[in-house]
């Protein structure tokens, strides 16, 4: 017989947090950004684009999320995955999934448990996954 301990699920008072935790991210550094966060469902909890962020950037977030999710892994950490000759290179056109292979995506863990992911998009790469880092670190 297992013992399995349930996780609470992400609610939409911490997605909401965590948004918050990247925008404050992402304005210390200048950056305008948009920021989609999801349950361990894929299911969007919250969004946001800042009103001067590039159009594109609400997109790629929500796409980080989803990637970073389906593959339990920061999207920083698959980059190389999707090259030629990597153990990813097909995945990106196998699949009918809006998956992105760019930094930004976060998953989101409590007690090591997968409950959702955050996506951020608008800057560099590595500025993005800087400030949805941010936004996980602050999730108490």
């Amino acid at each position: 017989m297992s013992t399995t301990t349930a996780v609470t699920p992400l609610t939409t008072a911490e997605a909401e947090a965590l948004v918050s935790a990247a925008y404050q991210a992402a304005d210390a550094a200048g950056v305008t950004v948009s920021v989609t966060v999801l349950d361990a469902g894929g299911h969007l909890l919250a969004f946001r684009r800042d009103d001067r962020a590039v159009l594109i950037s609400g997109e790629t977030s929500t796409r980080k999320a989803y990637t970073a999710l389906q593959l339990n892994a920061p999207t920083a950490d698959l980059v190389d995955a999707v090259q030629p000759g990597g153990l990813f290179h097909t995945l990106p056109t196998a699949l009918d999934r809006p998956l992105l292979f760019i930094a930004g995506g976060v998953p989101v863990r409590r007690d090591g448990r997968l409950i959702g992911a955050i996506g951020v998009g608008g800057g560099a790469p590595e500025q993005d996954h800087a400030f949805a880092t941010a936004a996980v670190e602050s999730l108490v």
